[in-house]
């Protein structure tokens, strides 16, 4: 689980009696799309022909474009997370990833759980004793990707989340 009992009023739209402005909501999203992006290629050397996370990673992008539909992007994001539930390790975690990400369309705290996932697929990647320091260096990656207007608002999340995303913005 990624999400705490209360919403944080910083990732709900002003449409929807938050805070979150649509273009802060579309950098949110480019930068999830980014993360899982780093480590798709987990997945795909494990299932090169399966091509529902990279379709998510595109439909996501497309809505942050206003060519597609958010429903569009959510669908996709639901057909990527299916394509990660029978793996395990990182080709699973990066699946996870890319379906967090277009699902940022949806519900902008989407954008951490693309980010933790990622994280995740680059522990499971290493050598048991090189997990902690791939998780740590995927971590000082995706903060280097982080548009100068969202910083702030995502390393709060990262601090408020972090014991719900099994800790692993500690880096």
């Amino acid at each position: 689980m990624i999400f705490s009992k209360i919403r944080d009023p910083r990732f709900i739209t002003v449409r929807r009696g938050g805070t979150l402005q649509d273009a802060d909501h579309h950098l949110l999203a480019t930068w999830a799309a980014d993360c899982a992006q780093h480590v798709l290629h987990f997945f795909e050397q494990v299932q090169p022909g399966d091509d529902r996370p990279r379709r998510a990673l595109e439909q996501v992008r497309a809505w942050v474009r206003g060519e597609v539909t958010m429903m569009a992007s959510r669908t996709a994001a639901g057909h990527a997370m299916g394509a990660a539930r029978a793996l395990s390790g990182a080709a699973r975690e990066a699946a996870y990833a890319a379906g967090q990400a277009a699902a940022v369309a949806h519900v902008a705290a989407h954008e951490l759980g693309a980010a933790a996932y990622a994280i995740r697929a680059a522990r499971a990647a290493a050598s048991e004793t090189e997990r902690l320091e791939a998780g740590r260096l995927e971590c000082q990656w995706q903060r280097a990707q982080l548009p100068d207007a969202i910083r702030e608002l995502v390393l709060d999340d990262q601090r408020l989340r972090n014991e719900y995303c099994w800790f692993v913005f500690d880096c």
